[in-house]
Order: structure tokens, then sequence, then C-alpha cells
């Protein structure tokens, strides 16, 4: 994600205090795992705003005013009413956890980071496809994006995305991330079915892909159904799938709107 980036590339030049959502309790404004990093004259994301927030900052440049000790991790875990005392009316209870981190720091907070990324496996560099990995690459998502044409892919991505040529096309669901959220979007009726014939079987032998969606009407997934039932996959199986793809109730089908429309229902998915 584009944050993460941000944060780590300015870490090469200077010291900062990562401020991470260590627990909650009650209504809070983020959830456990958000992050914000602090730098001397700057911010890179939020932990939700307000006094909170504003506390919180000035908390983290005290930590990062002090000159520190040989194997100081600067690191603390602070507690947070969000009642009265901070003018927020939420109620509820955050710990936050203060961390000062330089660049030597970066590989391991990279990998620390994109572990909260929820991933995304994407097959098809059409057009819908192209459109929504500019807006899956600004949500919270590893995207995963998989054509058996090598030539279809730009030559600039956005953070968390890789690419990759797979043919035939299907045999790169063996390696998804366990826990992927599933587009299936090729330039081929053919390569469609064949991808989700694959993530069924994988679906059936280890339960590790919480949504599988196929763009395509009513009539393509009926057509696609019956198809599937007779390789041997039963109703509740073929139920897994998702098709059309997108939140409902959205008629325009340009390539933008169907991206946001479909990264709405990704967001909609319950954990894995």
């Amino acid at each position: 994600m584009r944050l993460i980036s941000e944060f780590l590339d300015r870490l090469r030049t200077e010291d900062a205090v990562l401020i991470t959502v260590a627990s909650s309790r009650g209504s809070v404004p983020r959830e456990a795992g958000t992050w914000m990093a602090v730098f001397a004259d700057t911010l890179v994301a939020t932990v939700g705003g307000g006094h909170l927030e504003l506390d919180a900052i000035a908390h983290a440049r005290t930590l990062l005013a002090q000159v520190p000790r040989p194997h100081d991790t600067a690191e603390n875990l602070v507690r947070y009413a969000l009642g009265p005392s901070l003018g927020q009316c939420c109620g509820g209870e955050v710990h936050l956890r203060f961390e000062r981190v330089c660049a030597s720091a970066s590989a391991a907070l990279a990998q620390r980071l994109a572990d909260h990324l929820v991933p995304v496996a994407l097959f098809g560099g059409g057009h819908v496809g192209k459109a929504l990995v500019q807006v899956l690459g600004q949500l919270p998502m590893a995207v995963h994006w998989i054509d058996s044409r090598d030539e279809i892919f730009p030559a600039a991505v956005p953070a968390h995305v890789r690419t990759e040529h797979s043919e035939p096309v299907q045999a790169a669901v063996a390696d998804l991330a366990p826990g992927s959220r599933v587009l299936i979007m090729s330039f081929s009726h053919a390569e469609d079915l064949s991808i989700v014939a694959d993530c069924l079987a994988r679906q059936r032998a280890q339960g590790d892909l919480p949504y599988i969606g196929l763009i395509g009407s009513k009539t393509k997934w009926a057509t696609f159904r019956k198809r599937l039932e007779a390789r041997g996959f039963t109703p509740a199986e073929l139920d897994h799938v998702t098709c059309p793809i997108g939140v409902p109730g959205i008629q325009d089908k340009r390539p933008e709107i169907i991206a946001i429309a479909v990264a709405a229902q990704l967001l909609q998915v319950g954990p894995d």
C-alpha cells in the first residue's frame, strides 16, 4: 500500500515513532493493527484522529526528542480512555504502542506491516482488471495479479501488487496465499471456467479461499454452474461462488465503477 512505501521511504533519512493500536475495547475510531508514523515534521497514516491522535502525536514527538540509548527500543504502551478527558464521546478504550524506529528496521517493518494486508488474487488483465488494480492498490490489500498473457501488464503497478504470467492460467491457483479473495475475469470463458474449477477444488481440499468471485451475468453463471455440476461439484460448493460480482444496486458498467463496487464487496468479506 502507498502509505507503507511512503513511511519506509522517509525512514531512510530520519527516525520516526511508529504508533500501533495494540488493543481496543468498546467503541473506538480504529481497530487493532492500525498504525501511523510520526516524524519530526510530518505524519504518515492515522490512528483515528481527534484528541486521541493529537495526544498520541505529542507523546511520539517527546520520544523523538529524547536521545536514544544503545539497544533502547523506545517502546511503550499507553492506555487512552475515549471519554470526557479526551473530548471524545466514543466511550471505548485504546492501548497504543509507541516504538522509535530507524532505517535499519525497514525490512522487518515492511514485513510486519504487510502481514496485515488482505491477500487478493486477481485473474485477468483486461479493462476491469486494470481498473481494479488501481482501486485495490489504495486499500490494505496485497494483490497477486495473474494473466496468461505476459504482455498485458503495465510497466508500473501500485505498491503491494505483484504480477505473474501463468500458462495455463489456472496453474497459479495452487500457489495462492491462504485466505486469498479470488477475482476471476480473464479474457475467455474457457479460462474463467478452468480457474473457477481449480479454485473450487482447492476450497474443497483446504477451505482457505473465503471469497471466489466471477465477473459476468446470471446467465453466464447458470451455464458455468451446469458445467461444474457435471464435473462433480455439489450445490453447496457452487454456492461459494459469487457471480455477478460487486455490491448490488450499481448498474453502471464502466470499468472504474465496477472496480469500486467489487472493492466494496471485498471489504465486506469476513475473516478467513
